[in-house]
């Protein structure tokens, strides 16, 4: 018997944890802690735990898979290949678009990036990042300059105050939640505001409720509390901030006073005006957000209200302070960083610029160059036009991502995808997507491969292969490399290895130039940006002064506006939708792991006491949910640890998949759907 320890990084959420994978006899069979990393320092979530038990699963993909009369039969790499090359040669430009993921290396989303730009001539890629943290990238960009999480993880356990608002941080991202714990320990408030009274809140030293889709009003009430207290910190808002004037107008207006915003929000006056003195007179704060913030019509207007509140109380470029944007998936700052957006190349380098387009035509020597230097369709954008203008977008290719459950109005997401004439899924399992495809390719996973994914603080930390893939399944990057060799781009994709292709990436990417496999092998890794080779790299942004070309944070005068769609005498209630700690987004891995899937084996509807009374329901009975885009089936979870009028749903759950309820309105700048606010109704189902 063999048995070694491979360490490497966890595939689940964005906090980037690392662990030992057991291997027995050259195949995966445990984890173990790697005491190390300064993240988590040997500790996992029940994720990280178990996530070996979804990488053997008996249904992982082996073969390619061709579908003919509506069945799929196993073909051979070759045969597919083929059949893919041919098709997608038959395409124009823009009759092609990709999905990226968030789940894959960073190696493996710049090819596949690369491919749709440069292969296909395609402006149409994107990947899941625009139904989280969308908001985030544009948001931050337009505040600070930069659109990631400006502080390390490590020092929010410093804070002297740690401000949680959208984000249920000990389910979404325990180890992180345990560092805000460090700071409360250490003497920091804790303060939560969410519409349930979730893990996270009931560790808070001040915990409010409030409506989902009123976090603006809140936050302008906290800064009007604020200025009309003297708490600003008027030497940064001076030297290091434009916009001050404009945005003082609007919060001190009497639509923000505590006593209005109470009326929106549900949150009590005094318990406004509580935070507003805590984060004010802290010493440091750190804001810490998830999608509860991103997921809305108004996300990048609650981004930069997050970004007006650090500025005002001086909390950017300080130890324990920060906007701390948390990523809900292991690679989508990653894949972000990667240019798998339809705006930019990697490193944020916008496609549209002329001088950015020829640097990337010449360090990639298309013979017959690459896309147009204009943007392209955000995946929102692109199931609106499939439904829309059928005929304009023909053939997808999409790897690692679901959206058949991930995205909003599963009915909507359904008719889009079954209007495209072509498309291929490249996964590790038979996703409800990929049984949509017309060809199918077996990927590696984690466990599988090697290569670096980059985490929520812009940390970039390696995977360490620790067993071959099953059956005749391949990493991405050989799957995208001979697929282009096939398409006659052989001498664009020459690459043996991945770290040839991480090496391309640092050539092109300046906030990745200082780095290299050699530098990353080790417990640390490195946070971009590290433009040099002897830059020790960044844990916190906007030290001295912001990422913007004259160095100034840029404040935003942003008034209230309520979600596209709200409760009405139809459908009376809200409804908003997030994670457990035991499933991961839309389950393809967590339930394929027994213990997991064990301890949550479906999804439920929370609803407090007084509206299961009034609906005459019981906890545990079944209930029909109707949104104005479709109808589920679920069991009633009553609980007091939810608002009245409020219901909350995970959505991990194909079989009462709660995106069939949601909204598919779009922030209009970051193109997000607004998954955290909809209007439904609840009904007890009868026996007939």
């Amino acid at each position: 018997m063999e048995l070694k320890y491979v360490q490497t990084t966890c595939p689940y959420c964005g906090t980037g944890c690392s662990f030992n994978l057991v291997v027995k006899d050259g195949k995966v069979v445990g984890t173990q802690p790697y005491t190390r990393s300064p993240v988590n320092e040997g500790r996992v979530c029940p994720k990280g735990t178990y996530a070996h038990e979804f990488v053997n699963s008996p249904d992982r993909l082996t073969k390619p898979l061709i579908k003919k009369d509506g069945k799929f039969v196993e073909a051979t790499w070759d045969e597919a290949y083929d059949l893919i090359a041919q098709k997608f040669k038959s395409y124009k430009p823009d009759e092609f678009a990709a999905l990226a993921s968030a789940r894959v290396s960073n190696e493996e989303n710049y090819l596949l990036m690369k491919f749709t730009r440069g292969v296909m001539k395609s402006r149409h890629i994107d990947h899941c990042a625009r139904l989280c943290h969308a908001s985030t990238v544009a948001g931050l960009a337009a505040s600070f300059g930069s659109g990631a999480m400006t502080n390390s993880i490590l020092d929010i356990a410093e804070s002297k105050c740690v401000f949680i608002i959208g984000s249920n941080t000990f389910e979404q991202h325990p180890l992180i939640g345990r560092k805000a714990m460090q700071a409360k320990l250490n003497g920091g408030k804790l303060i939560v505001f969410d519409p349930r009274y979730t893990p996270t809140a009931k560790q808070a030293d001040l915990y409010a409720s409030f409506y989902s889709g009123t976090d603006v009003a809140i936050l302008n009430c906290l800064m009007g509390e604020i200025i009309r207290n003297g708490w600003e910190d008027k030497e940064w808002v001076s030297t290091r901030a434009k916009g001050y004037e404009e945005l003082k107008a609007v919060v001190l207006k009497d639509d923000y006073l505590p006593e209005n915003v109470s009326k929106i929000s549900g949150i009590p006056a005094e318990q406004l005006k509580t935070a507003a003195e805590w984060i004010g007179t802290a010493e440091s704060c750190a804001l810490l957000y998830s999608m509860g913030i991103t997921q809305h019509t108004v996300g990048v207007d609650n981004v930069k209200s997050t970004a007006n509140l650090q500025m005002l109380t001086g909390n950017i470029g300080r130890r324990g302070g920060g906007v701390n944007a948390l990523r809900g998936q292991n690679n989508v700052q990653g894949a972000c960083d990667m240019g798998a957006l339809p705006v930019v190349f990697t490193g944020y380098q916008k496609v549209t610029d002329p001088a950015t387009h020829k640097k990337f035509a010449d360090a990639w020597g298309f013979p017959d160059g690459i896309c147009e230097p204009k943007n392209g369709y955000e995946v929102t954008v692109m199931m609106d036009v499939l439904t829309d203008n059928p005929g304009e977008l023909k053939c997808m290719y999409i790897m690692g991502e679901n959206p058949m459950l991930s995205d909003p109005d599963l009915n909507h997401v359904r008719e889009a995808i079954g209007n495209l004439e072509f498309l291929v899924v490249q996964d590790i399992f038979l996703t409800e997507t990929a049984e949509m495809a017309d060809v199918v390719l077996p990927a590696a996973c984690y466990a599988e491969r090697g290569g670096t994914q980059t985490s929520t603080e812009r940390r970039v930390q390696m995977w360490r292969k620790a067993q071959d893939p099953p059956g005749e399944a391949k990493e991405d990057w050989q799957i995208i490399s001979e697929l282009a060799a096939k398409m006659g781009y052989a001498k664009q994709f020459p690459y043996q290895d991945i770290e040839e292709i991480f090496n391309e990436i640092a050539a092109v990417t300046p906030s990745y130039h200082g780095m290299n496999y050699e530098r990353l092998n080790k417990p640390e890794g490195l946070h971009w940006p590290c433009p040099t080779t002897e830059h020790p790299g960044t844990p916190i942004l906007h030290i001295g002064k912001c990422s913007h070309p004259d160095g100034m944070g840029v404040m935003h005068a942003i008034e209230w506006k309520p979600p596209a769609e709200v409760p009405d005498e139809e459908y009376p209630y809200l409804f908003t939708t997030g994670r457990c700690i035991w499933h991961w987004h839309t389950g393809s891995m967590t339930r394929r792991s027994e213990t997991l899937d064990a301890e949550v084996p479906t999804g439920w509807i929370e609803i407090s006491p007084d509206d299961a009374k009034a609906l005459g329901v019981q906890n545990k009975e079944m209930v029909r949910v109707t949104s104005r885009r479709g109808s589920i089936e679920v069991p009633a979870k009553v609980t007091p640890d939810i608002k009245n009028g409020v219901m909350f749903m995970p959505f991990h759950f194909v079989e009462c998949a709660a995106n069939i309820l949601t909204h598919n309105a779009l922030d209009p700048i970051a193109k997000i759907p607004e998954f955290k606010a909809c209007a439904v109704k609840v009904e007890k189902i009868t026996e007939a």
